[in-house]
């Protein structure tokens, strides 16, 4: 069945089966690598997108399920003001070590800008609580997204 979803602000038809993944619809039939598979049950946030700005995971969305909402994925932050203060955040503070992780943990951490523009920490351990990160950069994903917030972070030493 044919789908029309409106990813990165253009109008996309997908010919899928509508209990096929956003995820899946994205990478495969998009060609859109941005979002990544990790666990497969929405746990772990690599496949982390946005729907009308809230962040989803793709991995559990069915495309049937997004209608007219529009998607937006990691190649479209940079357009975003948001999106371009956390990438410059990651890139300042050395965020990314293997990578693999970090579309899913800058789109999570975007939807929390979005929705509280100066978060405090509780608030960012409970937007990021379903993004795992192999590395563990935990503590560098919390100070680049107060950095992009311009709330103070901690001695860079101590990241």
């Amino acid at each position: 069945m044919a789908f029309t979803i409106k990813v990165n602000g253009k109008n996309r038809t997908v010919d899928v089966d509508g209990d096929m993944p956003l995820l899946w619809a994205l990478r495969d039939v998009l060609d859109i690598k941005g979002p990544k598979f990790g666990c497969g049950g929405g746990f772990c946030g690599a496949c982390t997108v946005h729907l009308d700005g809230k962040a989803t995971r793709s991995c559990v969305t069915k495309v049937s399920a997004v209608g007219a909402r529009a998607v937006t994925t990691i190649e479209a932050m940079a357009a975003n003001p948001i999106g371009e203060k956390l990438q410059k955040a990651w890139l300042d503070l050395d965020v990314v070590q293997c990578g693999y992780c970090q579309a899913g943990q800058i789109m999570s951490a975007a939807g929390l800008l979005a929705a509280k523009p100066k978060p405090t920490d509780a608030d960012i351990d409970a937007a990021m609580a379903g993004n795992i990160c192999r590395c563990a950069t935990y503590i560098r994903i919390r100070a680049a997204i107060k950095q992009a917030a311009g709330l103070p972070t901690a001695d860079s030493r101590e990241i």
